[in-house]
């Protein structure tokens, strides 16, 4: 039995299959993101004043992630373009950059992963707390790439320190002087739980759309060949999800990384 609709528009909705089941997709995915976000903002108002995180996150490499993303939206519109078009190796060139686009937004955010996994926050027996990163194994004795941070600080979620310059050095800490050591992974605060759940999530959005794109790009461009018009829908649809999963990124980017 043939399918209705893969390729000419329904008469009631003027679209066809795959666009009207994307849109009412979307439409959930914006009641996902848009709890999250509302959690956020109510994180943040109830927060008390001059204590809620601010300064943790690199605003350089997630400037970055964010021009990627749009250049990678640009190339996706340029691809479903060529197709229109009929131009099936400029479409192709043009996926490619969208592809690569994503693995390097993915590379980046690893990065970040991986500097908050590696940052710790440890207090010591005798009162003092370092703050820094963690250099090599952890071991009897080990180097902490950090400052010292003033008690009184240290007692709240934003630390004095992250408003000014401090001087960093390397730290000789003994496992025996420590009293509780902690990495700023999503487990240390409010701010650093939500920020890796919403940009964990939108990481999985990330992949989850670049393995569609890539199917398409690769074995699923057969199609092009059988019935073009179905393909060329297929990547709009596609196209209207990585769409939202960079929209979602210019909303994350100024609240977690410049609020």
């Amino acid at each position: 039995m043939e399918i209705p609709y893969v390729s000419e528009p329904r008469q009631d909705t003027g679209l066809f299959n795959a666009k009207v089941g994307i849109w009412l997709f979307l439409a959930s995915e914006v009641m996902l993101f848009g709890a999250l976000f509302s959690s956020y903002i109510l994180l943040r108002v109830g927060a008390e004043p001059g204590n809620w995180p601010h300064g943790l996150l690199n605003i350089p490499l997630g400037m970055t992630n964010t021009i990627v993303l749009i250049v990678s939206s640009i190339t996706v519109v340029m691809a479903w373009a060529s197709l229109k078009m009929n131009n099936f190796s400029a479409f192709k060139k043009y996926q490619a950059v969208t592809l690569l686009c994503a693995l390097c937004f993915l590379g980046i955010k690893s990065v970040e992963y991986k500097d908050k996994f590696s940052h710790y926050e440890v207090q010591l027996k005798d009162g003092k707390v370092v703050d820094g990163h963690l250099i090599g194994p952890l071991a009897d004795e080990f180097e902490i790439h950090g400052h010292y941070v003033d008690k009184a600080e240290a007692a709240k979620v934003t630390h004095a320190w992250q408003e000014r310059e401090v001087k960093e050095e390397m730290i000789k800490v003994k496992l025996a002087d420590v009293k509780y050591m902690e990495s700023y992974g999503p487990w240390h605060n409010t701010y650093t739980a939500i920020y890796f759940t919403l940009t964990g999530l939108h990481a999985l959005h990330v992949i989850g759309g670049a393995l569609v794109i890539g199917f398409l790009w690769g074995p699923g461009a057969k199609m092009w060949k059988s019935d073009p018009e179905r393909y060329t829908n297929r990547i709009e649809v596609s196209g209207l999800f990585w769409h939202f999963v960079d929209l979602v990124w210019i909303f994350l980017f100024p609240v977690l990384y410049l609020l």
